[in-house]
């Protein structure tokens, strides 16, 4: 018996249309063709097993459910073949020549109305299928539905407005897209092209995947299994396949959630900060999947900024995806999203820093810089992150931090404000003249010695109702302490600060007796107390306007120091040796304070002094 002949069909309308799109604007890689129809092939694998439970006559039942994929770059072929479902003639004109009709949606119904589930089901057989015209001169379908009497058929395009389907007998069961590549995209056919496309989108499809002969996707969507079940070794593999990592992960958050999203997720902290060790900015690196296909493997709005050293993945299957599946139409969804992932992200170091303290403040010391941007600038999670910071302070070891909230619980009854300093270290804190006062009262300083930090204390401005204080402010005032004997009097203090403040001129706004000195002869404290010395640092360095204006501060000074007793006694007898002391004090105090911009004057006064001695 004879085959009968093609029968020519033109495309419905809306398909002709929809051709022209895929074909020239709607997706913005054409990689993405592979992903669509490896997707296609994996969704006609699950209808296939989920027939198997319900039906007994399966044509071709020993066929393996698996996808197969050859390429021959001699020919600029690319063949994708699965073993799952099949088409008969009837659904191969209506999946593929009309978009009312969709395989996936066909089944998602049949499902919905016998009241059951498969979440596995991915895209619309019938739409990414047409990806396949970016790069294909002719495609051919050959397909063999399950079904044991209807035959085989092949369906034939070029894309062009119409196609040809005609009978294929030998035809196994499922289909088979065999893909004639264009001059310009025959790069398709070359094994190594196509491994590298399959490895970056459809490497967790739950199907083996195999491509001339060897299988792709080797390592399982972990994510998707329970956390018992998996071996920390199976979570370094995957890290390191994922992340494309080296090292171990530092820590590891593996969670599930059915509302108000369902998500699966699986996020790790790796061993090294790259951006402390000198590297470019972070890039964003956990993966968007839906239903284990790669939709964007770098989505800059998934999670806020500071997190972008996170590694992983995060599954959704609840995502409302365009066509093409590289944008997501709802970003209401994706900040619904970033705002579960965030807070359980938070939660999870919340009880890191509780249950194993040392874990914590090891990722602290390589991570915490990316806290206290977040608690700078997020200000939806901005209570929750400034929980996490960490700093020494005036009462702890070298080496060993505090909480804010430990500081709060070790206030005083009358102590409205946490205190902290800025310096480049706990030495130099500590050697400087801004701590004395506080540590004679017994008050807490927290200590950062970050340039972000001051940055980070101003725009948190509070914890608890206690407001955050630089320690070296103008406007900070301290409890009296007992006056102890050999002081200048206050009469003369008086005349010292105004002669001083003559001497001195327009390089000093104030001068005063200081009730936050102990041993130090004086200190300088910024005048413009919204120009902070790391922020006028900060300035010049970008050059801004205002950066290089005369800079005035107040100067405090120690009535008790022997210096200042000493110059007390010189300005009468000896005033222009006194004012050139008077000079290096100020100096001596503004280089504590981070505010001298330039010594050369002060070398050449310090000769002067050295001549007189």
């Amino acid at each position: 018996m004879s085959t009968p002949a093609p029968q020519k069909f033109e495309f419905q309308a809306e398909i002709a249309q929809l051709l022209d799109i895929v074909t020239h604007s709607l997706y913005t890689e054409k990689e993405i063709f592979v992903r669509e129809l490896v997707s296609n092939a994996s969704d006609a694998l699950e209808k296939l097993r989920h027939t198997q439970l319900t039906e007994k006559d399966i044509y071709d039942d020993k066929a393996e459910l698996e996808i197969t994929i050859t390429t021959d770059d001699k020919a600029k072929t690319i063949t994708i073949s699965d073993t799952g479902i099949g088409m008969t003639r009837a659904e191969l004109v209506q999946n593929l020549g009309t978009i009312a009709h969709s395989g996936s949606k066909q089944f998602l119904k049949t499902l919905g109305e016998s009241g059951s589930k498969n979440a596995n089901l991915i895209g619309q057989f019938g739409v990414g299928f047409y990806s396949a015209f970016m790069v294909a001169k002719t495609v051919k379908v050959y397909s063999h539905s399950w079904r044991a009497a209807e035959p085989g058929h092949v369906w034939t395009s070029t894309g062009a407005g119409s196609y040809e389907i005609e009978e294929a007998p030998d035809a196994r069961r499922g289909s088979k897209i065999v893909i004639e590549l264009k001059d310009d995209c025959a790069d398709y056919a070359q094994d190594w092209k196509m491994k590298e496309i399959l490895e970056r989108y459809s490497a967790f499809v739950s199907y083996p995947i195999n491509l001339n002969g060897k299988r792709i996707n080797t390592v399982q969507a972990l994510w998707l299994r329970s956390k018992n079940e998996i071996k920390d070794e199976e979570y370094t593999e995957f890290y390191k396949f994922q992340a494309h990592a080296y090292d171990e992960p530092r820590l590891r958050l593996h969670f599930s959630a059915d509302a108000p999203l369902s998500i699966n997720a699986l996020l790790f902290v790796p061993k090294e900060n790259t951006e402390k060790l000198g590297f470019a900015r972070t890039e964003p690196a956990v993966a968007l999947y839906c239903r284990k296909v790669l939709i964007d493997p770098k989505p800059k709005l998934l999670l806020p900024e500071w997190l972008r050293f996170l590694k992983g993945v995060v599954d959704s299957e609840d995502l409302p995806l365009n066509i093409s599946r590289e944008t997501m139409q709802d970003k209401a969804l994706i900040e619904k999203l970033n705002k579960v992932i965030t807070k359980r992200f938070l939660k999870f170091l919340e009880d890191e820093a509780k249950n194993r303290a040392d874990a914590y403040n090891e990722f602290y010391a390589e991570f915490g810089i990316f806290l206290k941007e977040g608690a700078a600038m997020d200000f939806t999670h901005k209570d929750q992150i400034v929980k996490l910071l960490r700093f020494e302070s005036s009462l702890t070891e070298k080496g060993k931090t505090t909480s804010l909230a430990d500081y709060v619980s070790r206030l005083g009854a009358d102590q409205k404000e946490i205190y902290y300093l800025v310096g480049p270290n706990r030495a130099a804190i500590e050697a400087g003249p801004y701590l004395e006062g506080f540590k004679a009262r017994n008050l807490e300083v927290l200590f950062c010695y970050e340039p972000v930090d001051e940055y980070v204390m101003s725009n948190v401005r509070e914890f608890d109702g206690k407001k955050l204080t630089a320690a070296d402010h103008a406007d900070v005032k301290l409890a009296d302490l007992p006056k102890p004997e050999g002081a200048l009097s206050e009469d003369d203090t008086k005349k010292l600060t105004a002669w001083l403040k003559e001497s001195l001129g327009e390089r000093v706004a104030d001068v005063k007796a200081s009730d936050r000195l102990v041993d130090s002869p004086a200190l300088a404290l910024n005048a413009d107390k919204f120009m902070t010395p790391q922020m006028r640092r900060m300035m010049k360095a970008m050059k801004k306007d205002g950066a290089d204006e005369p800079l005035k501060v107040n100067l405090e000074i120690n009535p008790r120091s022997a210096v200042m007793k000493r110059l007390f006694e010189t300005h009468a007898s000896s005033p222009e040796k006194a004012k050139l002391v008077a000079e290096q004090i100020l100096d001596n105090a503004l280089i504590s304070a981070g505010l001298l911009d330039d010594a050369t004057p002060m070398v050449a006064r310090l000769y002067k002094l050295l001549e007189s001695v």
